[in-house]
């Protein structure tokens, strides 16, 4: 597998971000990214599409939409459309024919900041995702880094803090958020997950203070979704973003809090007796299957099934264990960062399937 650093929610000036698409993939580059989605409101910018190039290094920069209803109150439901490579908002008061118009395309859906509780002091409402029975494929974005701030700004203090120090805002996701997704796990749906910033690089005044809150570059070196390609990308701006959707289609990633420290090369792996699969991919096993846990340096790991504890490490760089149960298997790892335990790396499921 080969492994890329990419973070799938950005936001321009042709919505309500602060940054053009060259200085979001500027911004990007500095972080370390391999890749960025922009992803405006109701806004899909043809052309913007491909590498950009500075100091030896590359970024490639891919446009897709964050799709929601503007008419309905009060706001709900945004999706994030990747790779449709056209214009679908006027889909966006029918989620179901959304969904359903995006697969046609041959595009990627992901349900945005599921669980999005209002800020009252600050007048931002809640923009959780609520419509139930999508039939279909899509994803969840499960953590959402503005998503988090917003939910700490209690009061001005809490806002001034969260603004002047944003280490400390990420935690992890929202428990909702997880419960939800696990939901769907359990209920046999094969719904994979991503983490993103929703960067927009807003400027806020506060009277006298002046602040952008959680800048592009801060963002991009926070959460991120790290994607497992069965080739490596060649430059061939085309020929990659095919290489980095196909991986995406499949599962093939992690969501990465790399700010405490890198998650490159963290590894869930299975074996049974009918094989071996890794992130996204299912087994078939009769007598069991061994999962193999690889990460880059130790933390606590905690291995999930719908939602419950499976096996739990308090501090290990590897770990090795067997089941026996059908079930959609999944990975948390912690470590502590600004005087707490904070979530650093969510896997995606494998899936033992009964044969």
């Amino acid at each position: 597998m080969h492994e890329y650093i990419g973070n799938l929610h950005a936001h321009t000036v042709y919505s309500d971000g602060e940054a053009t698409h060259d200085e979001v993939a500027a911004a990007a580059l500095d972080a370390g990214l391999d890749v960025v989605w922009i992803t405006d409101h109701n806004v899909y910018a043809h052309g913007l599409d491909g590498y950009r190039y500075r100091h030896g290094r590359r970024v490639l920069l891919l446009v897709g939409e964050e799709i929601h209803d503007q008419i309905r109150v009060p706001q709900k439901n945004h999706m994030l459309v990747l790779e449709a490579r056209r214009e679908l908002a006027p889909l966006a008061s029918h989620p179901q024919r959304l969904l359903d118009a995006v697969r046609d395309a041959g595009g990627l859906s992901f349900l945005a900041h599921i669980v999005d509780p209002e800020a009252a002091r600050f007048h931002e409402p809640d923009l959780s995702w609520v419509e139930q029975d999508l039939e279909g494929s899509f994803g969840v974005e499960i953590w959402n880094t503005m998503s988090e701030f917003k939910g700490h700004l209690k009061s001005i203090p809490s806002a001034l803090w969260f603004a002047y120090m944003p280490d400390f805002s990420p935690t992890g996701p929202y428990p909702e958020a997880m419960a939800r997704w696990d939901a769907l796990l359990a209920a046999g749906r094969r719904v994979t997950a991503i983490g993103g910033a929703d960067a927009h690089g807003s400027h806020v005044r506060l009277g006298p203070f002046h602040r952008i809150i959680l800048p592009y570059e801060f963002l991009f070196r926070a959460v991120n979704t790290h994607i497992l390609c069965d080739d490596p990308l060649t430059g061939d701006a085309d020929a990659d973003r095919r290489r980095l959707s196909d991986a995406l289609r499949k599962g093939q990633r992690f969501i990465g809090y790399d700010r405490p420290a890198s998650t490159r090369g963290f590894r869930f792996t299975a074996s049974a007796d009918q094989g071996e699969a890794s992130i996204g991919g299912g087994l078939a096993c009769r007598f069991g299957a061994t999962f193999q846990i690889h990460l880059p340096r130790p933390a606590e790991v905690r291995l999930i099934r719908h939602g419950a504890l499976v096996r739990r490490w308090k501090s290990i760089e590897a770990a090795i264990h067997t089941v026996s149960e059908p079930g959609a298997y999944r990975v948390e790892a912690r470590i502590p960062f600004r005087g707490r335990l904070r979530s650093w790396i969510l896997s995606n499921p494998i899936y033992l399937l009964a044969s």
